[in-house]
């Protein structure tokens, strides 16, 4: 599998969690779990390539896959979907008000 792939989905999948965990500890900005797994999702794998793109430090799991960089692409995935995950459901709460 090629080492962008594995990236993008460590970076998806900690984005999911961390939308989840945003939503879980700030009931008002809750999209309901499939609302927060996506934008929590798309957050982390956005954010996730553009934090490699600035840190050259993550972006080489794809060549030599340590516990470090791995770590790293799981926070920065975890981070930008729980930021994510925010923005939507406080614009969300926003309109409906």
């Amino acid at each position: 599998m090629s080492g962008l792939l594995i990236n993008l989905i460590i970076q998806v999948i900690s984005g999911a969690v961390g939308g989840n965990v945003a939503a879980g500890a700030a009931k008002n900005i809750d999209l309901g779990t499939l609302g927060n797994t996506i934008a929590g999702a798309i957050g982390g794998g956005a954010g996730g390539q553009i934090l490699g793109m600035l840190l050259p430090l993550l972006a080489n799991t794809a060549s030599t896959p340590d516990i470090g960089s791995i770590v790293g692409q799981v926070a920065g995935g975890g981070v930008a979907g729980a930021v994510l995950t925010a923005i939507v459901g406080a614009i969300k709460n926003r309109s409906a008000a």
